[in-house]
This record gives structure tokens, C-alpha cells and sequence, in this order.
């Protein structure tokens, strides 16, 4: 028995990563890295972001001009991700297996992976602070004004023109296709969204549909209360600061993934990045991100619902616009376990950059088969995504 399991493995994994390729949307899309050398749990793989240069006028001299110094930084992406999606089968059902025929219990652990993983990629976007549409209305019901303001919001934050994704939800890519310059081919350029149902390039962006994004909801603090709500910096905040004093005018909480904007100066939205609770005019401290584009001085006004018309309670679904840098994606085939009697066997999928790694352990009458995945993922490059509302 033991050599037929070794010998179907390969074909058991093949399989499996294909089924993940169907299930993990995001991860084809995203940075991800290749890197094939076993890890462990909470292992940190730095990703490199480059400095910007400045270009300057040559003046030929005697001597040389003065170099340039870049500062370069690192992003860290953790592997904290360890899941498994286990099945049995008794000796009975291992005939199917024995057949190259794919169980369905199979296909259905490979699921409940590829799905984790694209969900945990979407619950990253949190970090992402362009914003745009109106929370509980589907957006693209014009292609051009939806698509268009993310797209600005991307062109203003320096991102690269190509390798642009968006990722949006049923009702979404529902609007997207009830467009006459997606459905009718002269004036598309091809017949892909009348026959296939597809999206499509446009406007310089590759548009997939994600079921997850369906249960993938942001629901603002509580302390975001109504669309008269205006908070006020207290004391002296420089540029550039990721940690601002303010004097709230509501109570409640503040979460990861809030989006607001100032009412005065430098226009541009900040994201929240730590959870805080609040107390009606008492000052605390707001972690955001970016840091101000401007200094403000103590009494500046912050409308939190800059955003739309209404913050309270505002739950929406947020569909995504983003470069594929925006992200970074690192799996790992797991450590082996050698000499518990167990096969085991990884393999890394191209496509996707997941290593898969499949177990197979004998107990009584029956087969446990498992799958399993060690990840992680990070955003890299938050002003290289951008949130529509839905």
C-alpha cells in the first residue's frame, strides 16, 4: 500500500495546486516571491523598497560630485499563516484514489485553502487609504467615472502604469458588464464580454471578480458618528508624523482600516493603523498612515466624514484597485518530518507562488490525507492601492 501511495502522490499534488489556481485569485496577481528553501512558522522574509532619486544637471569639474546617498527600506512579511485542510478515507474509497480520479473531499480541502488565503490577502487592504464610491451602492455602473477616480488616485500616487488590477465583487462586475463598452464587441474590440462574461482590460486595468469580497465588509468605528462629527488636532503636528494628538468630538472607537480626511491644507485621505477608543473631548492619540502632508497647528479641523455624505455606522465592501506591488506574497514548502512513518511531499505552484505540501498518514482501515500551506502577506506599498466603495 505504501509504495501505490507513493507513486500517486505526485499526481494527488499536481492536482491539488491546479484546484488552488481556481480558488487563490489574488495571489496570481500580486508580488509574490519564489523562493523554494523550507521555513517555519513566523520566519520574517524582508522585502526592499527602493528611495527615490532626483535627477540634477551635470557640471563638469575637476573633481567629482559629491555622491548621493538612498535609503532604501525594508518591508517585513511574516509567515504566520500555518492552515491545513485534512480528509480520511477508508480503504473502500482509496479505490478512486487508485484510479487518478480527483475525490471531491479533495477538491473541497483545496478550496477551504485557496479561499483562506485570498481572504486573508483582502483583509490586508486595510491599509490602503485611497478611497472612493458610496458605501452600500454597488459601484461601476459607469465604467469610466468608478474606474477613473481609482485610477487618479493611483496616477497621483506615482504607481506603475502596468501590472494594474482590480478586483471587485458580484454586484460590481454585475454593473461593470450591463456597460455597452463591455458587452458589444464593436465597440470592445472583441466578443469576450458577450461570450465568455469577462471584464476584461480597460482603462489600463486587468478586472477579475472575487466572490470572497462579498463577505469581506469593513464597518467604520463607532466614534465616526455623523456626517457633522469634526474632530480638531490638539497641540502642534508636524509633516510627515504618523502619530497625531487630536480632540475628539465623539466617544466610541477608532479601527484599523478608518479612512479620513482634513478639512483644511493638503488635500488626501489617512487610514487608521491601530485600533483606539475615544471619550467626547478628551485628546488622544491617532496612529495613521501616511504620515501629514502638511503641519498643523492645534484647533485644525478634521471632517471625518470627507469620505462620503454619512460615516455612521458606514459598512461597505471594499472592492479593490491596486498594482500588484501594492503587495507582497511570500510561501514556503514546511520543514519534513522524516521517520514518523508518514509521506509527505511539497511542491511550489509557478502560478500562484503557493507551496503545497501534501501528508499522508495510515491508521485503522483508513487514510488520513493532508494539505497543507505555510504564508504570509503583507502591503508593501499602501499608496499603490485604492478602495471603491460598494
Amino acid at each position: 500500500m505504501s509504495n501505490t501511495i507513493t507513486n500517486v502522490l505526485p499526481k494527488l499534488l499536481a492536482q491539488g495546486l491546479r484546484a488552488l489556481r481556481e480558488n487563490a485569485i489574488l495571489p496570481q496577481l500580486i508580488n509574490k516571491s519564489y523562493d523554494t528553501l523550507a521555513q517555519q512558522k513566523g520566519n520574517v522574509i524582508n522585502i526592499p523598497i527602493p528611495s527615490a532619486i532626483s535627477a540634477r544637471a551635470v557640471t563638469p569639474a575637476i573633481t567629482y560630485a559629491a555622491n548621493v546617498d538612498s535609503s532604501p527600506t525594508v518591508a517585513l512579511v511574516t509567515l504566520d499563516r500555518w492552515m491545513e485542510a485534512p480528509f480520511q478515507m477508508n480503504d473502500n474509497d482509496m479505490v478512486s484514489v487508485m484510479e487518478d480520479t480527483m475525490p471531491m473531499q479533495a477538491s473541497e480541502a483545496i478550496k477551504a485553502l485557496g479561499n483562506d488565503i485570498d481572504n486573508y490577502i483582502l483583509s490586508r487592504s486595510d491599509r490602503f487609504y485611497n478611497i472612493s464610491g458610496t458605501a452600500g451602492t454597488a459601484p461601476f455602473t459607469t465604467l469610466s467615472v468608478a474606474a477613473s477616480v481609482a485610477r487618479k488616485q493611483l496616477n497621483k500616487s506615482l504607481a506603475p502604469v502596468d501590472d494594474r488590477y482590480g478586483v471587485i465583487d458580484p454586484d460590481a462586475e454585475g454593473n461593470l458588464l450591463l456597460n455597452s463598452e463591455i458587452l458589444k464587441f464593436n465597440e470592445r474590440g472583441d466578443g469576450g464580454g458577450i461570450i465568455g462574461g469577462g471584464v476584461g482590460r480597460k482603462l489600463g486595468i486587468d478586472w477579475y471578480m472575487d466572490q470572497n469580497l462579498t463577505a469581506s465588509t469593513h464597518t467604520n468605528g463607532s466614534a465616526l458618528s455623523t456626517v457633522t462629527s469634526v474632530w480638531k488636532f490638539d497641540g502642534t503636528n508636524a509633516a510627515g508624523s504618523k502619530s497625531i494628538t487630536v480632540l475628539a468630538s465623539s466617544s466610541g472607537t477608532v479601527k484599523i482600516g478608518d479612512i479620513f480626511g482634513v478639512a483644511t491644507g493638503v488635500q488626501g485621505f489617512y487610514v487608521v493603523t491601530a485600533d483606539t477608543t475615544c471619550v467626547t473631548a478628551t485628546t488622544l492619540t491617532l496612529a495613521i498612515y501616511p504620515g501629514l502632508r502638511q503641519a498643523y497647528a492645534s484647533g485644525a479641523t478634521i471632517t471625518l466624514s470627507t469620505v462620503g455624505t454619512s460615516v455612521a455606522s458606514e459598512t461597505y465592501v471594499p472592492n479593490l484597485v491596486f498594482h500588484r506591488d501594492a503587495f507582497a506574497f511570500a510561501s514556503r514548502p514546511l520543514v519534513g518530518i522524516s521517520g514518523n512513518g508518514n509521506t509527505i511531499q511539497s511542491q511550489v505552484d509557478p502560478v500562484t507562488g503557493i507551496a503545497l505540501r501534501l501528508e499522508v498518514s495510515r491508521q485503522y482501515k483508513q487514510t488520513t490525507f493532508s494539505y497543507d500551506v505555510l504564508y504570509g502577506c503583507n502591503v508593501v506599498r499602501p499608496e499603490y492601492g485604492a478602495i471603491v466603495r460598494g
